[in-house]
C-alpha cells in the first residue's frame, strides 16, 4: 500500500528523496525549518563545496537528473599539492577518465529543490519540528509567524542534518536507543580566491588544490564563475589556531608564510576571516535509524560525517537509491524496505565514519610525505595490471559504487597491511617497478 510520505528537512537529501518517492507514485510532503534559499542570496562562508563522485551520480542518474545537475558541475581529475618549500605535485585520483566534481551545495540544492517540486513534492518552508507524537502519528511545527502547526503523518524521514530534530524526537522516545557524538578538535572556516579580472580562473581548474601543513590544511575547489572556494581546516585552539590569530597582522603573517602562493591571491581575506564563521566538525553515529513500518532516519541525520573523503552527500544519496531499490523488491512493504534499509545502510554508515576520519590525517600530511606517495604510485601499477584483485582505498570508495563502504573499510585495512612490508624494502633502495616485485605483492592478497 502506497502512504503518504513526511519528510522533515529540504536539503540535498531530502530533496532527492522526495524525487525518488514522487517517480514511485507517493504523495510527498517536505517541511523545512529554513526559508526558501531560492528566494535569497547565498549565504557565504556557511558552505564546504562538495566533491560529487560516482555513487552521488549513479543516484542521480537513476532518476533521470544527472545530465541537469551536470550543468553545475567541474570536474576535478587529482590533488594539487601545494607543498610548503613552494613546489607542487599533482596526484590523479584514479585511473585515466577518472575523476570528482566540484559543485556548490548551495546550487545544488537549488536545483535539486526545483526537480523536486516539478516531481509533485509540496516543500513547505519556516516550519520547525517541534514534537512528534508516535501514538497518534503527528507532528508539531512552529512556522513563521510562531504559530503551531500539526500534521499527521503515514510514512516519515528525519532527513534534517547532523542536528536532526527528527532525531532527537526519535531518541527522547525510545528506551534503548544507542548515540554518539564526536568533535573533532579542528574547525572550519571559508574563504575565497576570485577569478582573474578576464573571468579565468587563477589556478589549476580541474583539480582539487591542498595545502598539507602537518597539523593543519587548507583546500581550494574550483566553482564555475572562475573562483574558488577554499576551506581552513584549523585547530580551534594552541599555537596556530583560530584563537592565536586574532588580528589581522598575526594574519597576514601566516597566510604569507605558510600559504604563499594562495594568499597572494586572496585580496579579501582578513574581511573573510574575522567575519565568516568558524564552524565545527562532528561525527554521528546512532542506532536504531527506524520504528516499525513508519519511520526513518536518512542522510546526516542517521550518520553525519566529517569531510575529508567528501561521501558525506554521496553516501546520502547511496542511501536514496538503496531504499528505492527495496521498495522495488518488497513492493511497497515499508516493514520490510525498512528492516532491510538499516541493516544494509548501518554498517556502511560506521565504515565511512572511520574512512572519513582517517583520510583527514593523509589530506593533512601523508599528501607531502615520500613515503605514502611511493606506495600510492606502486597502488596505482597494481591497479593496472590486476585490476580484480587490487583496487586503491581511495578507487574503491569513490570509483567503485559497487562495493559497500564496510567491505571498502574491511579491504583497506587488509591491504595496508599486505603493504607495508613491501615498502620497508622499497625506502631501503628495493626495484619495485618489475614485474617480480609486483606479484610478489599480489601472492599476498
Amino acid at each position: 500500500m502506497k502512504k503518504n510520505v513526511t519528510i522533515i528537512g529540504a536539503g540535498l537529501v531530502g530533496s532527492l528523496l522526495s524525487i525518488y518517492l514522487g517517480r514511485r507514485g507517493y504523495k510527498v510532503n517536505v517541511y523545512e525549518r529554513r526559508g526558501d534559499m531560492r528566494r535569497t542570496e547565498i549565504t557565504a562562508g556557511r558552505s564546504i563545496n562538495l566533491a560529487l563522485s560516482d555513487r552521488g551520480i549513479r543516484a542521480l542518474e537513476e532518476v533521470g537528473i544527472m545530465e541537469e545537475i551536470r550543468k553545475i558541475c567541474i570536474p576535478m581529475h587529482g590533488r594539487f599539492i601545494h607543498n610548503a618549500d613552494g613546489s607542487s605535485a599533482y596526484q590523479a585520483y584514479g585511473k585515466e577518465g577518472q575523476y570528482i566534481n566540484s559543485v556548490s551545495r548551495g546550487e545544488l540544492n537549488r536545483k535539486l529543490m526545483d526537480l523536486a517540486e516539478a516531481k509533485g513534492a509540496n516543500i513547505h518552508f519556516h516550519h520547525s519540528c517541534r514534537h512528534i507524537d508516535w501514538k497518534e502519528r503527528c507532528i508539531e511545527f512552529d512556522n513563521r509567524d510562531n504559530d503551531q502547526v500539526v500534521e499527521n503523518f503515514e510514512l516519515l524521514f528525519g532527513s534534517d542534518g547532523a542536528y536532526s530534530a527528527a532525531r532527537l524526537q526519535h531518541q527522547l522516545q525510545h528506551d534503548r536507543f544507542q548515540y554518539d557524538q564526536y568533535y573533532i578538535d579542528f574547525g572550519y572556516k571559508e574563504l575565497r580566491i576570485p577569478p582573474a579580472a578576464d573571468g579565468s580562473f587563477q589556478m589549476e581548474k580541474n583539480a582539487l588544490h591542498i595545502w598539507p601543513r602537518g597539523n593543519y590544511m587548507l583546500i581550494a575547489l574550483p566553482n564555475v564563475d572562475g573562483s574558488f572556494t577554499c576551506t581552513l581546516f584549523f585547530p580551534f585552539e594552541g599555537e596556530p589556531s583560530f584563537a592565536s590569530l586574532d588580528n589581522k597582522e598575526k594574519l597576514d603573517k601566516f597566510f604569507r608564510e605558510n600559504f604563499t602562493d594562495a594568499y597572494s591571491l586572496m585580496p579579501d581575506l582578513g574581511d573573510e576571516f574575522f567575519h565568516n564563521p568558524t564552524s565545527s566538525l562532528v561525527t554521528v553515529r546512532c542506532y536504531p535509524w527506524i520504528r516499525e513500518d513508519q519511520f526513518a532516519l536518512i542522510g546526516d541525520a542517521a550518520h553525519a560525517i566529517v569531510p575529508f573523503f567528501g561521501q558525506g552527500m554521496n553516501c546520502g544519496f547511496e542511501d536514496c537509491a538503496v531504499l528505492d531499490a527495496l521498495i522495488g523488491k518488497y513492493d511497497h512493504d515499508w516493514g520490510a524496505i525498512l528492516s532491510e534499509y538499516q541493516a544494509l545502510r548501518k554498517p556502511d554508515g560506521d565504515a565511512i565514519a572511520e574512512l572519513a576520519l582517517n583520510n583527514f590525517v593523509e589530506m593533512r600530511d601523508k599528501v607531502a610525505d615520500k613515503r605514502f606517495l611511493q606506495q600510492k604510485r606502486i597502488e596505482a601499477k597494481l591497479h593496472l595490471l590486476y585490476p580484480e584483485k587490487w583496487i586503491p582505498a581511495y578507487s574503491q570508495v569513490t570509483f567503485s559504487p559497487g562495493i559497500r563502504y564496510s567491505e571498502a573499510l574491511s579491504r583497506g585495512k587488509s591491504q595496508d597491511l599486505v603493504m607495508q612490508p613491501f615498502m620497508d624494502e622499497v625506502m631501503n633502495g628495493a626495484d619495485w617497478d618489475n614485474e617480480a616485485f609486483l606479484q610478489r605483492i599480489i601472492a599476498k592478497v
